[in-house]
């Protein structure tokens, strides 16, 4: 009998082991992936640690490829070939969505997972420390700004700041040299969004121009410098933190959770008066500062194993909570209340209508 019994056991496992392989077969993977923000990178990577670590599901697979470059390949269509989940440092944009509708994703779940502050930091090597407001940053950075001659003219000129006290005399005698993401980024597009236009708009009659001419004010207000000054440096902001240490005179921009990783290495600057503190992000105070999401294609789940499982276990309390795993990572938590409906939306996989 215990032969009849271990023989029928090691058959209904056997058969399990088939089901599972034919599930897995059928989806084409037995893996979550997962692509998008290089902020969000890190909670999504140490949330995925986490669930592998349960032993129930293959650890996902997750790659840094920025919010736009995520976006293109989470919207190329439905099928294990494409992504099932997108990080994001920014809400989907309208186009985005169109192009996923267009490709056959058509009910995309978004999930609010936290906060991120933007930062400007340098090498803590730096002799002198950088402050700044967001005037100054658009002045440093934009494409073409007011004629420094005649700054209340309406005129615009090609970007002649060289050094940062040419800005601000109070400032540094050092070349304006920042390192940030590529257009791909969205910490690229919020920090044009917070920064930039937010300097923009405490320059008067350019704020003006935002009622008359929206579109001329975004082109002005929003577009970086292409003369050196501003460095693309990539998805990577692992990278940009080793190009700060070899080059203290350098800024680097990238999101708050690198700032934490890496307090040893780097400081960063005030803006408008405060520095980036996760209390500061949290409560809004600091002016730079972004929700963070990540968007799943719905109709991959209960195809690709895990699926529902991950989504549990990253918007739990033991994740993305104040006092979670993903906060020692930099994460700023979302309000009780905000997390409890983050979770409920994951769990009930309410799709998003189209943005406007």
């Amino acid at each position: 009998m215990k032969r009849n019994t271990l023989f029928v056991s090691l058959l209904a496992a056997g058969c399990t082991m088939m089901m599972n392989s034919v599930s897995a077969a059928e989806g084409g993977r037995d893996a979550i992936s997962i692509v998008g923000s290089s902020t969000v990178y890190p909670f999504s990577a140490a949330v995925a640690e986490q669930f592998g670590k349960k032993g129930s599901f293959k650890t996902p697979k997750v790659e840094s490829t920025g919010t736009g470059g995520g976006m293109k390949l989470f919207c190329g269509g439905v099928g294990p070939t494409f992504p099932d989940i997108a990080n994001a440092s920014r809400s989907i944009k309208k186009s985005e969505f169109e192009t996923c509708q267009k490709n056959g994703v058509k009910d995309i779940v978004e999930v609010k997972i936290g906060f991120d502050g933007i930062v400007i930091a340098q090498s803590k090597k730096a002799k002198q420390e950088i402050v700044l407001t967001r005037k100054e940053i658009f002045l440093a950075l934009a494409k073409r700004v007011p004629d420094p001659q005649a700054p209340e003219s309406g005129e615009l000129v090609v970007n002649p700041y060289k050094t940062w006290n040419e800005v601000n005399a109070s400032l540094p005698k050092t070349k304006i040299e920042v390192l940030g993401p590529p257009p791909s980024s969205g910490t690229r597009d919020a920090f044009a969004e917070l920064a930039l236009e937010g300097g923009c708009l405490q320059i008067p009659w350019l704020k003006a121009k935002k009622e008359t001419d929206d579109a001329f004010f975004k082109n002005v207000c929003m577009t970086i410098r292409e003369d050196g000054a501003y460095i693309e440096a990539g998805e990577n902001d692992n990278l940009i933190v080793q190009k700060l240490e070899a080059n203290p005179n350098a800024a680097g921009i990238f999101g708050y959770s690198y700032l934490t990783l890496n307090e040893d290495k780097l400081k960063a600057a005030p803006i408008d008066g405060r520095k980036p503190t996760y209390e500061l992000i949290a409560n809004g105070s600091y002016p730079i500062s972004r929700p963070l999401y990540f968007y799943v294609k719905k109709a991959h789940v209960g195809v690709i194993p895990g699926i529902e499982e991950y989504l549990a276990e990253f918007t739990s309390d033991k994740a993305a909570g104040p006092e979670g795993y993903l906060a020692d990572k930099g994460l700023i938590a979302l309000p009780d209340a905000d997390r409890k409906k983050a979770a409920a939306n994951a769990k009930s996989l309410t799709p998003i209508a189209a943005p406007k």
